[in-house]
């Protein structure tokens, strides 16, 4: 287990070059991977969750070859998976898990899927069951992983509306849809985060979307074809939002990040901490490969509000993995920060809820916990030990904690933002003054 060691910081500077977006990255192989040929994926995530998508699929058959942060799959179309002759190794990614669950539903073997223990401990019954209407049978340890599937094709179409907000839920359906006996459509009563229909209309599949009262209606058609098209992921904006946050809450500080994913979906970060009074200029706005994307920079001082500030409702999917990072930021802000309806965070990669507030108390934080939030008041931070519990967000949001706290904060588990941002810690001290 690697300790990193933060101090506090008078500002930061400079341009930062983030990783590709790994939810993007993960899509892009996958969909590579059923399409019809030949993709070349340019910027490609380096965290380990995404080498963990790599893998699984090399298991079933799937050839690629990797430059760097460019990767070149050679697509087998939606039949050409070989049974894998072991069991495929998700790691810490439920992504990758609950993703190519969608597409093992249609495949006429059997295969197994496991990750670590942190992996394995999560909620995989809200794929299980839809997959089960469907027609594929999935043996679990009580919802959890490990998963067995026994692929069943064709798959039965259905309509489906998630229990939670979920993107990973939706993608995991229609991926299933794309391999079932009709039209599969997904009602979502609150938008969740769109790769996977944007990257679907890349690749050449037909994404019908349509309102009703009941929300928004996303469906496929069993009967459509990807084929292969290259493309480039954007920058991530989960990774722009630890500079985001540091250089608003150093005054003096100004971090330019180039090419940022500005999905409407994903956006959310940006958009509360504007409404928060950072100074954030959005420049350079164009469109690659379906999403989005802008140049984000980033000045030091926040225009202070004294009242009650508080995120919950919609934006919260669309925000759900920068709270942790977002309450340090409410540390900073006159009123401080609430947080609700984030209740899905207790079944993140630790307990992000308990974990935030249990490490923000430890840097001298006033901090009130809710089953589905926090509320964090403005705080004089100081150092302290911090565990991340292995949980790369974690790890992340308290070293940008350290650069606003007195005195040395040290992470115990800094290696797990390797999951999400290999070179996290080297970047961030690259721009520290």
């Amino acid at each position: 287990m690697s300790i990193i060691t933060v101090k506090q910081a008078k500002s930061i500077a400079g341009v930062v070059e983030l990783p590709g977006d790994k939810s993007i990255s993960h899509r892009a192989a996958m969909f590579a991977a059923i399409a019809n040929g030949t993709t070349r994926i340019e910027n490609f995530a380096t965290s380990a969750d995404c080498s963990s998508t790599l893998g699984c699929l090399a298991g079933l058959g799937v050839r690629f070859t990797r430059d760097g942060n460019t990767v070149t799959v050679e697509g087998v179309g939606k039949r050409g998976f070989h049974a894998p002759s072991e069991q495929l190794d998700c790691g810490n990614s439920g992504t990758t898990m609950r993703l190519i669950s969608g597409i093992l539903a249609g495949q006429a073997f059997d295969s197994t899927l496991v990750g670590d223990d942190s992996l394995q401990s999560r909620p995989m019954k809200r794929i299980i069951e839809p997959l089960g209407l469907m027609g594929s049978v999935i043996h679990s340890h009580e919802g959890k992983a490990p998963l067995t599937i026994h692929g069943k094709t064709p798959l039965t179409a259905i309509n489906y509306q998630p229990p939670v907000a979920s993107a990973q839920i939706k993608s995991c359906v229609l991926l299933a849809g794309l391999h079932a006996d009709g039209v599969t459509s997904v009602i979502e009563p609150v938008q969740t985060r769109d790769h996977t229909e944007r990257m679907l209309t890349w690749f050449g599949v037909e994404v019908a979307i349509g309102e009703t009262e009941s929300g928004k209606h996303i469906s496929v058609a069993g009967t459509d074809e990807l084929s292969a098209r290259d493309l480039i992921v954007p920058s991530d904006i989960s990774s722009a939002a630890f500079f985001m946050v540091a250089a608003a809450c150093l005054p003096g500080s100004s971090v330019t990040m180039p090419n940022v994913g500005l999905n409407p979906s994903r956006r959310g970060v940006l958009d509360a901490m504007l409404a928060l009074g950072a100074d954030i200029e959005v420049a350079d706005s164009a469109e690659n490969s379906n999403e989005p994307i802008a140049t984000i920079t980033t000045n030091g001082g926040i225009r202070h509000r004294g009242e009650r500030n508080v995120l919950r409702g919609d934006i919260i999917a669309n925000l759900i993995d920068e709270v942790p990072i977002l309450a340090i930021l409410g540390t900073q802000l006159e009123g401080g920060l609430e947080i609700r309806d984030a209740s899905e965070l207790r079944v993140k990669e630790s307990d992000r809820i308990a974990t935030v507030v249990n490490n923000l108390r430890k840097m001298g934080a006033m901090v009130e916990e809710f089953p589905d939030g926090l509320h964090v008041s403005r705080s004089e931070l100081h150092g302290a030990e911090i565990e991340s519990h292995h949980d790369h967000r974690i790890a992340m949001a308290f070293a940008v904690a350290g650069l606003l706290a007195s005195g040395e904060t040290t992470i115990h588990g800094a290696e797990a933002a390797d999951v999400s941002f290999p070179g996290f810690f080297e970047t961030l001290r690259s721009v520290v003054s």
